[in-house]
């Protein structure tokens, strides 16, 4: 009883659940290259890429703001990941965070999957739904993960 009070992760633990560390189970080191790359990281790459999206379509499509301007965001970051991820695996927010998308098989992303991972993307709903290693659903699909430069 008294492990519920340190809580649920130590009960489990302690009844023999192995939980490990994030990307063990993926064969990824546990800190620095390599490792998986942190939630924090992640939503500030994504920050930066949408907010880079927003002002390309705010200044050179809608010239000003419109309710079609975050349409035009999503599209070009659609645009952008594809491209980006697909070619050198990271968007430019990515490369500012020092994370970047590989594929658990090869260790490179081709465009095809860069294609499925960004369509999951882009639907949100995906990305909102996280495994044990922190990888999001959109990633889990396209087999690919996230990981630190």
């Amino acid at each position: 009883m008294g492990s519920w009070l340190s809580g649920p992760r130590a009960a489990l633990e302690e009844a023999g659940a192995d939980f490990g560390y994030r990307g063990e189970q993926l064969g990824l080191p546990e800190r620095g290259p390599n490792s998986i790359a942190r939630p924090g990281r992640r939503l500030g790459a994504l920050a930066v890429d949408w907010g880079l999206c927003v002002l390309i379509a705010y200044g050179l499509i809608t010239h000003g703001y419109s309710p079609a301007t975050s349409n035009w965001a999503l599209l070009l970051f659609f645009v952008m990941s594809v491209l980006t991820v697909g070619t050198i695996g990271f968007s430019p927010g990515k490369r500012l965070f020092g994370i970047r998308v590989v594929a658990l098989e090869t260790g490179t992303v081709n465009p095809a999957r860069a294609l499925l991972r960004t369509v999951l993307l882009c639907l949100a709903i995906p990305a909102l739904i996280w495994d044990r290693d922190g990888r999001g659903l959109h990633d889990r699909l396209a087999k690919t993960v996230e990981v630190r430069l």
